[in-house]
């Protein structure tokens, strides 16, 4: 017999109910412990006729669609091929594309009233609280940042980087890396705008006994508003300060021995002095870097040929000193990488739609969809899953193949996986039988 292909297999199809993402059981039943299904139907507006689907439905169907790594709407078809999988987790529904498109629509339709935005906003705020009240720890540090998503749409505005998108704000959490509070803005819109107003819609949002106790954020912060208002609050904050005249003038200033080294040998020196705004209420530590250009020629250099980098904070020097602060503000590059996850890890790079409205709720359900990551991840898992990303988590723990199957009137998911790894599936599901249902 002559061979007709390179490896000598056959190939069949079959009618078992089979899945390729086991994993997204265990998240099904997360969510259903958290209460997502509830929640969404309380505060999201209802179908417009006793034919349409329930604001869950669509919600917890896009939640899955891109933790199991969908990336575009049309992939919702996938998570319907996953029938089997979706009656398991109790989920016999599933949206097409086009209808999922309508929703959108809809509920980011401002001139029409419908408030489907602010109802993803408390829906989001209810799973942080429910999330948040799981820890123990009570003071948290609130990374501030604006993340650029191009989208070639008609009606995106252009950024200051120079292409179409939109520039959404962003409050992480940096010890559980949860994103607190999400503003959808236009490409336009600078990353300034608002700065105070971002701030107390996160504090706002903090549930009873936890409090923002740190601050941190690049020069789009910098403004004596905003700073009143943290010193007012008792926060400790560090950005990084506008280089405009006055910061320059008190750069100069600054002796030549005031200059130290680290590290002998490391390529920078730091200093400190005290500066003010014109508005603040008092005034603050300025921890200085400096850095020689190695290519003046590449720059405009017509002094020392430094480039300086200036962190404004109202650390006590006690607390930490001028390296420290620098190296505690560094560390806002976590935000950084949150997004990143956001975007890459969870599909936020690109949006489905031409509107803007529609595109908001998009993303804040990628938000709650990174923020139920987190909270599984965090609270369910052992120690050594909770520093994987979305790509690892979904590599090893959603994209299980598995058999589902009836034996003694129970379902059953047969997973293929090693011992080690089932046990840790057993793990989560008993962990998230044992939480508690906050409400």
């Amino acid at each position: 017999m002559i061979r007709q292909t390179g490896l000598g297999f056959k190939l069949e199809r079959t009618d078992e109910a089979l899945t390729a993402h086991g994993g997204l059981a265990l998240m099904g039943e997360y969510h259903q412990r958290l209460g997502l299904r509830t929640l969404a139907d309380q505060y999201l507006p209802g179908p417009g006729s006793n034919r349409g689907y329930a604001p869950s439905v669509f919600v917890e169907s896009l939640v899955l669609m891109l933790a199991g790594g969908g990336r575009c709407l049309e992939d919702l078809r996938d998570l319907e091929r996953e029938g089997a999988l979706m009656r398991l987790i109790g989920r016999d529904q599933i949206p097409d594309a086009d209808t999922t498109g309508d929703w959108l629509r809809r509920m980011g339709d401002l001139v029409s009233g419908c408030r489907g935005l602010e109802g993803c906003g408390l829906l989001r705020d209810a799973l942080n609280r429910r999330i948040l009240k799981g820890e123990e720890r009570s003071d948290y540090t609130l990374d501030a940042d604006a993340t650029q998503i191009e989208a070639m749409k008609r009606e995106a505005a252009w950024t200051y980087k120079g292409v179409r998108g939109y520039m959404p704000m962003l409050g992480f959490l940096f010890e559980n890396g949860l994103c607190l509070l999400d503003e959808f803005r236009e490409g336009n819109v600078s990353p300034q705008t608002g700065q105070l107003g971002f701030y107390e819609g996160c504090k706002a949002r903090m549930p009873w006994g936890k409090r923002i106790a740190r601050y941190r954020a690049d020069s789009a912060s910098y403004q004596a508003d905003l700073i009143n208002r943290l010193n007012g609050d008792g926060v400790l904050w560090a950005m990084t300060a506008d280089q405009d005249c006055a910061v320059k003038k008190v750069i100069a200033a600054i002796k030549e021995e005031e200059w130290k080294e680290p590290v002998v040998g490391c390529g920078y020196q730091v200093a400190e002095t005290v500066h003010t705004m014109e508005k603040t209420d008092r005034a603050f530590r300025l921890v200085v870097k400096r850095e020689v250009l190695r290519r003046r020629d590449l720059f405009d250099t017509e002094g020392e040929g430094y480039f300086y980098h200036a962190v404004a904070n109202n650390w006590p020097v006690e607390e930490k000193d001028a390296f420290e602060v620098l190296a505690w503000h560094n560390e806002r590059g976590s935000a950084e990488n949150f997004n990143k996850e956001l975007k890459c890890g969870l599909g936020m790079e690109q949006m489905p739609c031409g509107q803007f409205g529609a595109n908001a709720v998009f993303f804040r359900m990628g938000v709650m969809a990174y923020n139920l990551f987190i909270g599984l991840k965090r609270s369910l898992c052992s120690e050594g899953w909770q520093k994987h990303t979305m790509g690892t988590f979904r590599w090893k723990f959603i994209q299980v193949a598995g058999r589902i199957v009836r034996h003694a009137g129970r379902m059953v998911l047969k997973l293929a996986m090693d011992a080690k790894l089932f046990f840790e599936f057993e793990g989560i599901r008993r962990r998230c039988f044992a939480m508690s249902m906050v409400t």
